[in-house]
């Protein structure tokens, strides 16, 4: 019955996105609606874009995995909107352009660079939008027992239908309407919790005590082979074909199967795993980052602050929905509004964190923490009440799926069919089918994937590559064609390369493991460094005075 939560989500999303259909005509209508939005409905829509399921989930499942300073992660995301009403949302509309590769070329006039654009477009919207439909089959698989590809495949399709119907314009109505709704499902059921806990279990929230020993009986499902560190001997059982086994486990290492359940015995000491903090604990207290427990938790935080202010900046879906407003001043407007928005939302994901570290700290060893805020009404009360609340939040996180994955599939089908290989209205509503095709089946394959983990990448790879190609070319009269080419070339490689290393050798907790698994501290420093540096040695091109008086000057007033 739970799952029955996100059809209305879903034909909602369908029925909305209908209302874009007629007014598509043309690659404008289906890219920028035409540039007619309002700035208040353009902010419901972008904060409506912008909470995906890293923000409905994701914050809260990583209070429960890392601590409380996961937190500084809604401030990174908020502070991004901060950035860009300073330096790019007026000046981006007054360009002109549809899409981000559209705005290099139109400043520094070389195709090359725009293709090279769309390129990094794809890599950034993939590594976000795989994940957008991973979230969507664990948590209907979590809440309801279906299988994983049914959240996968409905939601491909209702994002891609509806883009295809009604483009930009239809993708602004769902957004707006889900960032409502998000806001509300997100905010009703954590106001319930505070007060159906009890005073006792808040001040433990406030207040807690390190989980180290087992208080019931307590199932772990395994998602991945975990290797966990056992300091007392215990006995638990497990699940297998022919039903329970006991499986007596001595003081060591050692390594759980994927996809094994795991019943922990009332009075077991709680095994630990290498590199992470117990809930509770006083790692886990310290109100700064350090996942990987490399004892350096200042430079965790500025790296994940670094990466998810300035990726903000860069990530394609988000900008594109500058160049909807009428005119740059609308643009700025519509940014001021989104940072208010997205503070009353992310006042919430607090709730969720910290219960969930008391409620259900079992998810740290299952790697199973995404799921926290949609199992804990069901922990709080497992009668009508917390199917109702699991329902409404399930509800709400499949809008956060189909919201960002909407805008995620509208710059994967600009990227294809408006930059790299230019074409017709109708090449642009086949590509979006076409792509969600192709994410779709990877996203089937990604069932294990870490959410919060693969969409801080996206926003490492945005932040080292159009953060400084659009701050540069906003700013700097001087940026060349070779500097920006070659500076996001760097960005990419340093970005992308550091983070693929780092799974591949998986070094030891310390400075290495955090530069390589958190590299946008200093990918981003690279990348702003090379273009200045190829920049000084070049000549700007033909027409850069023009391009800058262009992004500066209030059209309003023309």
């Amino acid at each position: 019955m739970i799952a029955l939560a996100a059809l209305p989500v879903v034909l909602a999303t369908l029925l909305i996105g209908a209302r874009g259909v007629a007014a598509l005509r043309s690659t404008s209508d289906f890219l920028v609606a035409s540039r007619r939005i309002s700035p208040t409905l353009n902010a419901a829509a972008v904060s409506g874009e912008y909470l995906s399921a890293a923000s409905f989930l994701g914050v809260a499942g990583l209070v429960v995995k890392n601590g409380v300073g996961a937190l500084w992660y809604p401030v990174g995301f908020t502070a991004g909107y901060v950035a860009m009403l300073l330096f790019v949302a007026a000046p981006m509309r007054r360009t002109g352009a549809l899409t981000v590769p559209d705005f290099a070329e139109a400043r520094l006039g070389s195709p090359a660079l725009r293709r090279f654009c769309a390129v990094v477009v794809l890599v950034i919207a993939g590594l976000y939008l795989v994940p957008q439909f991973t979230a969507a089959g664990q948590v209907l698989m979590a809440v309801s027992g279906l299988p994983y590809w049914v959240g996968v495949v409905v939601s491909g399709v209702a994002v891609s239908v509806t883009l295809a119907l009604g483009g930009m314009r239809a993708a602004t109505y769902v957004q707006a309407f889900q960032f409502v709704l998000k806001l509300l499902l997100f905010i009703v059921p954590a106001v319930w919790l505070m007060t159906a806990v009890g005073p006792e279990t808040r001040h433990e929230a406030l207040h807690p005590a390190e989980f180290s020993r087992f208080t019931a009986d307590t199932p772990v499902e395994f998602r991945l082979p975990t290797r966990i560190e056992v300091s007392t001997p215990t006995t638990v059982v497990a699940d297998t074909d022919t039903g329970p086994v006991p499986v007596h486990l001595e003081q060591g290492t050692h390594v759980a199967p994927g996809q094994a359940r795991w019943v922990f015995p009332a009075g077991a000491d709680v095994p630990r795993i290498r590199g992470a903090a117990l809930p509770g604990s006083d790692d886990w207290q310290r109100p700064l980052l350090d996942s990987d427990r490399s004892g350096h938790s200042l430079l965790a935080t500025w790296s994940v602050l670094v990466a998810t202010a300035l990726g903000t900046m860069g990530l394609p879906h988000v900008i594109v929905r500058f160049h909807t407003s009428p005119d740059g001043r609308a643009a700025r407007r519509t940014a001021a509004i989104t940072v208010g928005l997205l503070g009353t939302f992310y006042l919430f994901t607090w709730v969720y964190g910290l219960l969930g570290g008391v409620l259900i700290p079992e998810l740290y060893l299952s790697g199973a923490t995404d799921t926290a805020v949609v199992e804990l009404p069901g922990r709080v009360d497992d009668g009508t009440a917390g199917q109702v609340f699991t329902g409404l939040l399930t509800a709400g996180a499949f809008a956060a799926f189909l919201a960002t994955s909407l805008g995620l599939l509208l710059a994967l089908a600009g990227a294809v069919a408006h930059d790299l290989l230019p074409g017709s209205l109708r090449r642009l509503r086949l590509t979006a089918l076409v792509a969600a095709a192709v994410v779709v089946p990877i996203a089937l394959l990604a069932a294990r994937v870490d959410v919060g983990a693969v969409v801080t990448s996206a926003f490492a790879v945005a932040a080292s590559t159009f953060c400084p190609l659009l701050v540069l070319g906003i700013w700097w009269r001087r940026l060349t064609v070779r500097g920006a080419f070659v500076g996001m070339g760097v960005g990419l490689v340093a970005s992308a390369g550091a983070m693929a290393a780092s799974l591949l050798i998986r070094p030891a907790p310390g400075v290495t493991a955090l530069l390589l698994g958190q590299p946008a501290l200093w990918s981003v420093s690279l990348a702003f460094l090379t273009m200045v540096g190829v920049s000084w040695r070049d000549r700007p091109p033909p027409g850069a005075e023009s391009a800058m008086l262009r992004l500066h000057l209030d059209e309003t007033r023309a």
